[in-house]
Formats: structure tokens, C-alpha cells, sequence
């Protein structure tokens, strides 16, 4: 069984190495085999499995990493994540955040809101890990920018 403030506390780990430019970190978060996906509620909702983003191995989000330090080209960035409290049932979870995109010119703006839909393994030593995790964005349109994890 899943304890709730394990999960909040996670969560807010999550949050903070993509919000302090520590991507590196970001894959641990996730099983070896695991499934990310940045989606929309209009894909999800008619059971569409495309994704902005998608992933289904920790080697793909590390590959990932890789590419957004030493290949792509895009305008410098961070995020700052606001979670909700997560609604869990068994193994899986439902967790609501925005994220504020902050520009290097310093503006600010609601980059993304929405819910992260969790499936979670605990680890024998208590850990959680993230076996699935799509990010289910609340508009249908999506920003060219995309380029940090959710």
C-alpha cells in the first residue's frame, strides 16, 4: 500500500530536479521498462496513444537528457511545478499541477496544467518508482517550446 505523503513527498522531489535544471536525475524516477507520455485530455479521453512526448524505457529518457543538453537547439527555460495532493487507488495515481514556463528574459506564464495519471511500483526498501506516468495537458494545443520533461 501506498502511503500518501511518500507520494506527495516524491512528487515534490520529481518537481524539484526538473525545476532546478538537475534533468539528470529525472530518470531515476522510473522502472527500467516504464511508460512516459506527454499527452492531451481530448487524446486520453478517445483512448488515442499518440504523444508530444514518449517514452517506454529509462534508457529513452536518459537519451532524451542527453539530447536537450548536447543537441537541440531551443530558447533557454526552466519550469516551476505547483502539484496538487494525489488521489490514490491501489498502485495508481492521479496527481493535478500547473507548470510556469519562466523565460530567460524573465517572463512568466501558465505554461501547462493538467494531471499526471500514475502507475507506481514501491521498491522493497519503501521507494517508489514510476512505472507509468502520462502527463494529461488540459488544452489540446501545445506549445512549440516543449522541450524540458513535465
Amino acid at each position: 500500500m501506498i502511503d500518501l505523503l511518500a507520494l506527495c513527498a516524491f512528487n515534490a522531489r520529481y518537481a524539484h530536479v526538473i525545476d532546478n535544471d538537475a534533468l539528470e536525475e529525472w530518470p531515476a524516477f522510473f522502472t527500467e521498462r516504464c511508460h512516459y507520455r506527454i499527452t492531451h485530455v481530448e487524446n486520453e479521453r478517445d483512448g488515442l496513444a499518440a504523444g508530444i512526448v514518449y517514452a517506454d524505457s529509462r534508457a529513452m529518457l536518459e537519451d532524451r537528457v542527453a539530447a536537450l543538453r548536447e543537441a537541440n537547439i531551443y530558447e533557454r527555460q526552466r519550469y516551476r511545478h505547483l502539484l496538487g495532493v494525489p488521489m490514490l487507488n491501489g498502485d495508481t495515481a492521479r496527481t493535478g499541477f500547473i507548470v510556469v514556463r519562466i523565460m530567460a528574459t524573465g517572463q512568466s506564464e501558465l505554461f501547462a496544467s493538467g494531471e499526471y495519471v500514475d502507475r507506481l511500483v514501491q521498491q522493497p526498501d519503501g521507494t517508489l518508482l514510476l512505472a507509468e506516468r502520462v502527463a494529461v495537458c488540459d488544452s489540446t494545443v501545445t506549445d512549440t517550446l516543449l522541450a524540458l520533461p513535465l
